[in-house]
């Protein structure tokens, strides 16, 4: 007897935006510590995390799942950037040294940056130009990963974050002193500086889109209170958010600018998905978020709570599978051959709150939750159904 088994997979990916801010943000197994800085690739999975105090650079392959603490120095680590593919990274201490990695943190390289205070950094898509605005000084590019380092004609002042589109062309960079602060930006890679009106209050973090015409910015440094702003236009004009008066300390954006997160000095998380029309909490705990990052559709996110731990949010998708298996039996008569068609559904085991549902019609409402027990693999709770004749639809809904 002989048996022949044909397997055939074609996949969808799904995503239930609808349910965006249902879902909650879940502590990873990264240590306790004074964590200070984050960054992520594009597609979410691949985490890099720096922290003060004498502490370490920590990175992640699979979204936070796991940590590995990376042979960086151990010192007091201010800010991080991070490749597109998250193989290219650059990180700064409070001294005032840059190290980069093109191994994903596997080894690092000190930089012949001229030491100025401690630095904030960012990185073009590829890695190749960066840009470290410091905390009092001038700001210096890079167009070769940080191995030479050149001034830029940006004013000598106290910088507190800058941002780079994916090609690194368009920069902004914010400032504050003595309660006040503005904004320049680039569109040559740094070589010129244009300051734009803003108003002056105390700038603490700066986002871009990947072709740098959304800008968001927030503001907070030094304990003070204030509002955050974005721009569709490059920071020509500014558009005052509905959010309210507080310390905030941190933002990041999606690539295309239209969903955004803040952290704060003291409250939960905020997020968006309409470049900041409108916000709402998801769940994230009441902490001090130094640094948050996000995935280039926003469906990923990854904070850092100072004195805490590495917290991640994601937005469920369900993929979508559908196989054929055709037996074919030769004994001693006839062959005989039988097919059997089946379904299989996969998301995330960290969608607590989320069950699969089915409905043959859209039209109505009859949504009924799909009775299978999950099998739990990878981190995904996978479910196979039989194929039937006729229309079914299914969704993650949360209850």
């Amino acid at each position: 007897m002989k048996t022949i088994k044909i397997l055939l997979l074609t996949a969808l990916i799904c995503c239930d935006a609808s349910s965006v801010f249902s879902q909650t943000w879940t502590q990873t197994s990264a240590p306790s510590a004074d964590w200070r800085s984050i960054a992520s690739s594009a597609d979410g999975t691949k985490l890099v995390a720096a922290a003060g105090s004498t502490g370490s650079i920590y990175t992640s392959t699979n979204s936070g799942t796991t940590w590995i603490q990376t042979s960086a120095p151990n010192t007091f680590w201010f800010s991080i950037a991070s490749s597109a593919d998250g193989t290219k990274l650059v990180a700064g201490t409070f001294g005032g040294n840059i190290y980069t990695s093109t191994n994903s943190g596997a080894d690092w390289t000190s930089n012949a940056v001229p030491s100025q205070s401690r630095y904030w950094l960012a990185s073009s898509a590829n890695g190749a130009k960066l840009v470290a605005a410091p905390v009092g000084g001038l700001i210096y590019t890079s167009t070769n990963s940080g191995v030479t380092w050149m001034p830029s004609s940006a004013p000598n002042t106290y910088w507190s974050s800058v941002a780079s589109s994916a090609d690194g062309t368009k920069l902004a960079a914010i400032w504050w002193l003595n309660s006040s602060g503005g904004i320049y930006t680039s569109t040559n890679s740094g070589t010129t500086w244009t300051s734009k009106n803003l108003p002056s209050v105390g700038w603490d973090s700066v986002a871009s889109s990947v072709d740098g015409t959304k800008l968001v910015v927030v503001a907070g440094a030094s304990t003070s209170l204030g509002p955050i702003y974005t721009s569709t236009d490059s920071g020509n004009t500014w558009i005052s958010n509905s959010m309210p008066i507080q310390h905030w300390e941190c933002v990041a954006s999606s690539a295309d600018g239209s969903k955004l997160a803040v952290g704060s000095f003291s409250s939960p998380i905020y997020i968006s998905k309409d470049s900041g029309n409108t916000w709402s909490l998801n769940g994230a705990p009441s902490a001090y978020w130094p640094s948050i990052a996000s995935s280039a559709d926003g469906t990923k996110l990854v904070a850092v709570a100072n004195g805490g731990g590495i917290y991640t949010w994601q937005i469920p998708c369900l993929m979508i599978g559908f196989s054929t298996n055709v037996v074919s039996t030769q004994g001693h008569g006839p062959p005989t051959t039988s097919t059997n068609k089946a379904a299989f559904f996969s998301w995330p085991t960290n969608a607590t709150v989320f069950n699969l549902e089915e409905n043959s019609d859209l039209t109505t409402t009859n949504w009924l939750t799909v009775t299978n027990a999950p099998i739990i693999t990878n981190g995904q709770n996978q479910v196979t159904l039989p194929f039937t004749n006729g229309s079914r639809f299914f969704r993650l809904k949360t209850p």
